[in-house]
């Protein structure tokens, strides 16, 4: 699972669960995988995403301890910065661990890269 994806997840689905946002991570695995920079791609990237939570997400797997929690000034400029971003969206993943409800405190398992959110209430 890529950060990118994980910045999209909610468990507000689960019963008497408001927000279900942001997924605290735990992560038991990760690989990196090495992928083409694309400036304009992470550029775009950058502006559908929740920062803030992007941010939290790669200091809780041990990564991201250079990014502030506010985005940058004129980052669209800085090639360095971006490649930073691209390397923690793109090229970081987490291939076994769990997403944690931060109402519920409810599991969800990661499991080959894979994050499972269906509600088997069982």
């Amino acid at each position: 699972m890529k950060l990118f994806t994980h910045n999209m997840l909610s468990s507000k689905s689960l019963e008497g669960v408001k927000v279900g946002y942001p997924l605290r991570i735990v992560a038991k695995e990760i690989k990196i995988s090495k992928s083409e920079f694309n400036k304009e791609f992470v550029k775009k990237i950058i502006g559908n995403i929740n920062w803030k939570v992007f941010v939290n997400a790669a200091k809780q797997i041990g990564y991201g301890k250079d990014l502030s929690e506010d985005l940058i000034k004129n980052y669209e400029n800085d090639e360095e910065y971006l490649k930073k971003v691209h390397h923690l969206l793109m090229e970081v993943d987490i291939i076994n661990g769990e997403l944690i409800c931060p109402e519920s405190h409810r599991a969800f398992p990661i499991s080959d890269g894979v994050p499972n959110l269906l509600l088997d209430e069982d």
